[in-house]
């Protein structure tokens, strides 16, 4: 399929549908290292720019808009007076792309937070205005360590199908490939893949090496309990790879299994299943937080998948 990125960041929900077999024909993003990134690596014609600069005319058609909304500005409160709110000013850039393109499906990628902000009104209102854009829309939260992701990482992934397509052509969300070992009750299912199998190999920063971005941040381990200062198990998936760690915007890189440093940028782009060749532009906190940002390529590749059996249904319907 054809498919438009919007607030495509660094590029990995982009790589995983690429890996799928989809075409991505469009992306855009503010951020100039994410960019950088992304055309150094996946497509050199992606476009740098605030979305709300883009008329819908100048961006081609396609099957498939994809793209990562922020939800800050959503709240029980402000309902009423929703677009007057600037943090909702993105959502709603989302939104007109998809009034304006009327592609056959969108995908969009969201914290679980989302569930129950204002108390569920924010994600009933969001799910009415797709649906009065022309969409029949489904939401699920996962966590992608159940599809051989080394990360604990609830995501919410909102997908759209227009309505003029039959309901045999309805989206339809992947199956785990993947279960915590203690609760495996399918056969089928392989274990959660740890952080320690999956950096195993991963020599440290200062041995010789030809790694791209293997280098690491020097903010002190503490072993605290709360976010980013918690102590890593080994033995099982990474926690969430974070794209913010301190109250002033910085970043707070996860500790190394071994728990004698921080991860590197390349250890923590191998948790979120970009390749070991894709090559991250900018400062260190830049490319921790474009890390930190994207979708896991390989959740991305499944659920890419799932669209490609969707064209299947089209082609029959």
């Amino acid at each position: 399929m054809k498919v438009v990125s919007l607030f495509s960041g660094c590029g990995g929900l982009d790589l995983g549908l690429i890996d799928a077999g989809h075409k991505i024909i469009w992306a855009n993003d503010i951020d100039v290292d994410s960019v950088a990134t992304y055309k150094k690596n996946i497509n050199p014609h992606a476009v740098l720019s605030p979305i709300e600069d883009v008329e819908s005319s100048t961006i081609p058609d396609c099957e498939v808009v994809i793209g990562g909304f922020p939800c800050q500005g959503f709240s029980q409160a402000n309902l009423l007076r929703f677009e007057e709110d600037e943090r909702n000013r993105l959502y709603l850039e989302f939104l007109r792309v998809i009034k304006d393109k009327q592609p056959a499906y969108f995908l969009a990628e969201n914290v679980r937070g989302i569930l129950s902000l204002a108390g569920g009104k924010a994600i009933e209102k969001i799910e009415a205005d797709f649906s009065s854009a022309g969409y029949r829309v489904q939401k699920q939260l996962f966590n992608v360590a159940d599809y051989g992701i080394p990360q604990n990482r609830w995501r919410v992934i909102i997908v759209g199908t227009r309505k003029d397509l039959p309901t045999e052509c309805d989206y339809v969300y992947p199956l785990p490939t993947h279960a915590n070992p203690k609760k495996i009750r399918d056969t089928n299912l392989k274990p959660w893949v740890t952080i320690g199998e999956a950096l195993a190999d991963i020599p440290e920063p200062e041995d010789k090496h030809n790694l791209k971005n293997h280098i690491c941040s020097q903010y002190k381990v503490t072993n605290r309990n709360f976010t980013g200062h918690r102590a890593t198990d080994p033995d099982k998936p990474s926690p969430t790879i974070l794209a913010r760690g301190n109250g002033k915007g910085g970043v707070c890189a996860i500790q190394h299994p071994k728990n004698h440093r921080r991860m590197s940028i390349r250890e923590q782009a191998l948790i979120q299943t970009f390749p070991l060749d894709f090559e991250f532009i900018g400062a260190m906190n830049s490319c921790y937080r474009q890390v930190g940002n994207a979708v896991p390529v390989l959740f991305a590749k499944h659920l890419g998948e799932m669209l490609s059996k969707t064209v299947k249904l089209q082609e029959a319907a």
